[in-house]
């Protein structure tokens, strides 16, 4: 007799694979916990929220954390500690694509804190856990009594041969040319995440639509699953108390205020401080013996700044700085600015300022991947930073956060599809940057100065990649919208709609989108990506002004590559005993020689910052691996003598004999007298024993016979 009554709900996908929900097993304590199942992967979702607020929040306190459990795959974490540690970059990827598509779901006024933990626990190498991470998520919430408005789910979509897939195996996404996350609920797409082989517009739509009709399915299936379980009626809560009157008098008094402040233009802190005097003014106003809460007149305030912002721009058709709707702010930018780095460009456009720099290193330099899925090694990395002086503010640096992960890895998936072939490049390659100054999508300014730092550092890239911000601004009542383009960052506070879209001139490499309401259109997406395709024209433009294409040649002080091919038998020649010969040719020349195994064959990459460096290692390889001729001859080197002839090293690592019989024309009785160890003489190689390979010299065969006349050898 089982000891549980679990309840379970299958999924259907469009290729007949089945996803299946578990509830009532595992983690009953939890307000909600699920197992979503596909294939041999299996996630264990749990949920819990606490069921008051804690007093002054005014936000809700949410938490999400994916974690891969290294058992779930047969594998021992790396390390001192052979434990699971603080999430990896991967991981913390995968609770922001949750958190994004979860958080708008709960009501604005429900402030419990609230954490959603989801394990993998069970791995299937070809199931990827990351398209069913909100799906466990949302799943847990649904068999809760805590208040959400979902169901919502998630899914990997990807073009395989032509063809759309919903979570295709990972076998089928190394053949993908579109690569997106799409999170929805049953009505609409709310998040969409990923990278694309220079697509169009039109093609990515088509991949968002085809995501939300599995998405429906699983929502309903979600639904089915809270009837079952008897979880239709949430909890009750009362985390806020408002004051009617007061908020209709701060709207009164300040609205059409904050109106001509938006209308005014000017920068960032011009608006800052104009919309601080409007609420101060207010404040001044009131009797010195009021009773109002402050921290309400602030919400208020904000909200009713909020209503005359959106107004202005619906009404006026121009932005917060005067803009355009589809204007583009202006931008510079100017590349070799750090002249000891391999590369480097500063990017601005209005007020955001990104510095980058890219660090070309060897194979030794790879990313070591320790995971529970993956193991190996990555050869492109990009890192954002975002100081606190950037935004003029003073917080404590604590190392870079969900956000600059989220950020960094965006412009990654940007750039890397215009990298050359990793078969034709040799290279590591780093990208740091440095956002200097932010107001308005520091990520797409990333990838713009990425993309010029890596010209500059002579990397031969396919293209030159731009991105946008583009924001939308809406009005349910009167059917107004405003799509904006290069957004600032009041505008991506206070709008409807963040979509960052990069690409080159060809299409689409990466895009981000989240959207804050409901039932946005496809006709209005369409038209936020074609102002997008005019934006990022006009961006790459001004870009080509600085630099149009990658430079012809690296910097001086970049480290030079060479690669010689060998076949594998010399591999370990160059090697040496212990690594003997490879690091004595390394102390030598000052270069660093990598040598490994790939198609049967050894690939010696070399690299050096030094022309004479380069040269001297090359010719010690290559004279390793040169193979001797019958009847070439060589200046050796006596290695040992016995009494029936002499070693000689005629060719780097490579010994013969010179009998005694072939030293001179005369018979020789004796060895003794005749060479001594360390002489250099000129042999001649004469034959190779075809069953052992040992070479045989000879000394005489390149003497005068005598009686003969002398002949210039």
């Amino acid at each position: 007799m089982m000891p549980y009554n679990a309840i379970t709900k299958t999924i259907l996908l469009p290729d007949g694979r089945e996803i299946t929900i578990e509830t009532g097993k595992l983690a009953k304590q939890a307000d909600g916990s699920v197992v979503v199942r596909m294939g041999n992967t299996m996630l264990l979702a749990a949920v819990v929220s606490n069921k008051d607020a804690r007093e002054g929040v005014d936000f809700l306190p949410l938490s999400v954390d994916y974690q891969e459990k290294f058992a779930s795959s047969g594998k021992i974490p790396g390390g001192f500690l052979k434990r699971e540690a603080r999430l990896s970059d991967y991981e913390i990827l995968v609770s922001r694509l949750v958190d994004r598509i979860l958080r708008p779901i709960f009501p604005s006024d429900y402030h419990s804190e609230t954490q959603v933990s989801i394990n993998l626990i069970s791995a299937d190498k070809e199931i990827m856990p990351d398209a069913l991470a909100a799906l466990a998520a949302s799943a847990a919430l649904a068999v809760s009594d805590i208040p959400f408005n979902g169901p919502i789910s998630e899914v990997r979509v990807a073009r395989v041969d032509g063809q759309l897939v919903i979570n295709p195996t990972v076998t089928q996404l190394q053949r993908a040319d579109i690569d997106l996350m799409v999170g929805a609920s049953f009505d609409s797409v709310a998040m969409v995440e990923g990278e694309m082989s220079e697509v169009s517009e039109a093609e990515m739509l088509e991949a968002i639509k085809f995501a939300h009709e599995a998405i429906k399915v699983q929502c309903q299936a979600q639904r089915e699953l809270t009837e079952m379980v008897g979880k239709t009626v949430k909890r009750e809560y009362s985390h806020e108390t408002h004051d009617e009157e007061l908020r209709q008098r701060v709207y009164e008094a300040t609205y059409q205020k904050a109106y001509e402040v938006a209308r005014r233009g000017g920068s960032k802190s011009e608006r800052k401080e104009g919309f601080a005097a409007v609420l101060e003014e207010f404040v001044s106003s009131l009797p010195e013996d009021h009773t109002y809460d402050m921290g309400l007149i602030k919400t208020y305030f904000h909200d009713t700044e909020k209503d005359a912002v959106r107004n202005m721009v619906l009404n006026e058709r121009v932005r917060l700085d005067g803009r355009q709707l589809d204007e583009i702010r202006s931008i510079w930018s100017e590349v070799n600015y750090l002249p000891a780095t391999h590369g480097s460009a500063i990017f601005t456009r209005g007020e955001t300022q990104s510095l980058t720099t890219v660090t070309l290193g060897t194979k030794m330099d790879e990313q070591l991947i320790d995971s529970a899925m993956v193991s190996g090694t990555n050869k492109f990395l990009l890192h954002y930073n975002f100081p606190a002086y950037s935004t003029g503010e003073v917080k404590p640096n604590r190392g870079p956060g969900r956000r600059e992960v989220g950020h960094g890895n965006l412009a990654l998936r940007a750039l890397k599809k215009v990298l050359p072939p990793e078969d034709q490049n040799p290279y590591t390659i780093r990208i740091v940057s440095d956002i200097l100054e932010s107001n308005g999508s520091s990520s797409m300014a990333t990838v713009c100065a990425g993309s010029l730092a890596l010209m500059d550092a002579g990397i031969p890239v396919k293209g030159g990649v731009s991105g946008i911000a583009m924001g939308l601004i809406t009005d349910e009542k009167t059917g107004k919208f405003a799509v904006l383009s290069d957004i600032l960052g009041d505008e991506d506070h206070l709008g409807d709609m963040d979509f960052k879209v990069a690409g080159t001139r060809n299409g689409i490499t990466a895009c981000q989108m989240d959207i804050k309401v409901q039932g946005l259109s496809y006709e209005v997406l369409g038209q936020a990506l074609a102002q997008a395709k005019a934006g990022r024209a006009h961006i790459l433009g001004e870009m080509d002004k600085t630099l149009a294409a990658p430079n012809a040649d690296y910097k001086p002080h970049t480290p030079r590559s060479y690669n010689i091919v060998i076949d594998k038998e010399f591999i370990g020649a160059v090697i040496g005993p212990g690594g003997k010969v490879i690091q004595q040719i390394q102390k030598d020349t000052g270069a660093t020689v990598i040598i490994e195994e790939k198609n049967e064959k050894g690939h010696v990459n070399i690299f050096a910052t030094d022309e004479e460096a380069m040269n001297s290692a090359i010719s010690r390889i290559k004279a390793i691996v040169a193979q001797p001729e019958i009847g070439d001859t060589y200046i050796g080197k006596v290695k040992s003598i016995q009494p029936y002839g002499a070693f000689v090293e005629f060719m780097a690592g490579k010994d013969g004999l010179l009998h005694i019989s072939e030293i001179k024309h005369e018979r020789l009785e004796t060895m003794e007298g005749v060479l001594e160890i360390g002489e250099e003489l000129k042999v001649k190689l004469i034959d190779v024993d075809k069953k052992t390979g040992k070479f045989k010299l000879s000394r005489k065969a390149i003497l005068p016979k005598p009686g003969a006349p002398e002949q210039n050898q």
